[in-house]
């Protein structure tokens, strides 16, 4: 299928290392597994770590160096048992992985025993039978939601078909979540761990931009990871923060304001957008061209009112694509972070007890703020109350409104936190910013302000 590599493998391990930083170790184990080309490899690999930790790159970079007949699918996309068959046998039939040719007909296969035959034929047609190939699964915890056969039997597939076959799986998930029974066979498991903040630094490096300073870049790399790194270690996402907030770092570069040495201004320059972004990781509300073309409107209208409004603008989208009663829990949730328990019948009892004006006011200045404070844990059971309380119409407690919690954790919207009295008793904390939840709560016509402690 490919033919074999003629360079040295230690001259090939230095290419890979300096092309994919921080991960001699993981590679240099793979060499060492892989072996040569005519060995028989270990009959599978399982390869896990979080998303963005260099797995498919690590593996698809080394079969592209060595030249190794190989297999690469997404088991998001393969999600039937006749969508795996059918791509790893036309993948090992046509020589092109990634453009079939319209005119060789395709295998089809609906089951193992037929995918068992099939394989055997078509490596000794192929003539791969002589060397190893390899099948790589990316996404492979999807395999488990397949029937109960395919995953026991593509770990022991080296076996089955008595062929020179190695089976990877990549995985953002411990192997000790895909065993379900007895019969499995135990994978060789390798582990990606995270990036480092210096190792993040390190491989941010390689991005700078041409006819720019190193060392100024380093500082910004620097300044965004300081910011980053407590609540992102996702390598992408911190690419992406990078690339995004960069053009607002040279500004008074470019304007002849500052110098590159000059760290104080530059930061005073680029600390609030930082904060700004630092709002909506994960979220993606814009792209970094709409983010750059956001930047020059708002330079040129920094004195007027449209540039809190075009901010706002960014934001405010992204409520309106939340589900209905995911704005009032999320609303329920910030209320229960920013209110202290004993207020809660003050602000939503239908009869609860009046005080006076001048006793508000009084406390209010003996009190310290609570968004001073920040966000406090909450019982689930006192959100949904609060929820019920301020949520227009009868809503039934049914699974949905449960799941749309578990959304909005998943959003890092809300933050499922230990419980210092209660085990079992779950307990969440908010963490969006006032302005964000101004916002849900007008896309619903609810004055979040007034029933905040705070801003009474």
């Amino acid at each position: 299928m490919t033919s074999a590599s003629s360079e040295d493998p230690g001259t090939i391990i230095n290419e890979i290392i300096e092309e994919i930083p921080c991960r001699q170790k993981q590679i240099s184990t793979l060499m060492a597994l892989f072996g040569k080309r005519v060995h028989f490899t270990p009959a599978a690999l399982f390869l896990y770590g979080h998303t963005a930790t260099g797995k498919s790159l690590v593996v698809s970079t080394l079969m592209d160096k060595l030249k190794l007949p190989f297999v690469l699918l997404n088991c998001v996309e393969c999600y039937s048992q006749r969508f795996l068959y059918e791509h790893i046998l036309n993948s090992l039939y046509q020589t092109d992985l990634f453009a079939f040719d319209e005119s060789v007909p395709r295998i089809k296969c609906d089951n193992m025993n037929d995918f068992m035959r099939l394989f055997k034929q078509v490596l000794n047609e192929k003539r791969l039978d002589k060397e190893t190939v390899y099948i790589i699964m990316d996404k492979a915890e999807r395999l488990r939601d397949m029937e109960a056969n395919i995953l026991p039997a593509f770990l022991r597939l080296q076996e089955l078909s008595s062929s020179n076959v190695c089976v990877i799986l990549l995985s953002e998930i411990v192997w000790e979540k895909f065993r379900w029974g007895t019969g499995f066979a135990e994978p060789f498991i390798l582990h990606f761990p995270d990036y480092k903040k210096d190792e993040l630094l390190q491989i941010l490096s390689k991005g700078c931009p041409a006819n720019f300073p190193e060392s100024c870049y380093a500082m910004y790399l620097n300044l965004v990871l300081s910011v980053f790194h407590h609540v992102c270690r996702d390598l992408r996402e911190i690419q992406h923060l990078v690339n995004l907030n960069f053009m607002k770092f040279t500004e008074p570069i470019r304007c002849g304001e500052a110098t590159s040495d000059d760290s104080k201004k530059l930061w005073k320059n680029i600390e609030p957008h930082l904060k700004k972004a630092l709002q909506t990781v994960y979220l993606r509300e814009v792209s970094s061209s709409q983010w750059e073309r956001y930047q020059a409107e708002i330079a040129r209208d920094m004195e007027q009112e449209n540039t809190s409004q075009s901010l706002q603008g960014l934001s405010h989208r992204c409520h309106v694509e939340l589900p209905y009663y995911s704005k009032y829990l999320l609303i329920a949730a910030y209320l229960a972070s920013y209110n202290p328990a004993k207020t809660d019948k003050r602000f939503f009892a239908k009869h609860s007890e009046k005080k006076s004006k001048k006793t508000l006011q009084k406390k209010k200045h003996e009190r310290a703020s609570n968004h001073m404070l920040g966000p406090k844990p909450f019982p689930l059971d006192r959100l949904m109350a609060i929820f019920y309380s301020i949520v227009e119409g009868k809503v039934a407690p049914t699974a949905n409104i449960f799941m749309q919690i578990t959304s909005l954790v998943s959003l890092h919207m809300l933050a499922q936190v230990a419980g210092d009295d209660q085990i079992e008793t779950p307990k969440y904390k908010c963490l969006i910013s006032l302005d964000f939840i101004k916002s849900v709560a007008r896309t619903v016509n609810f004055d979040v302000v007034k029933y905040l402690y705070d801003f009474v």
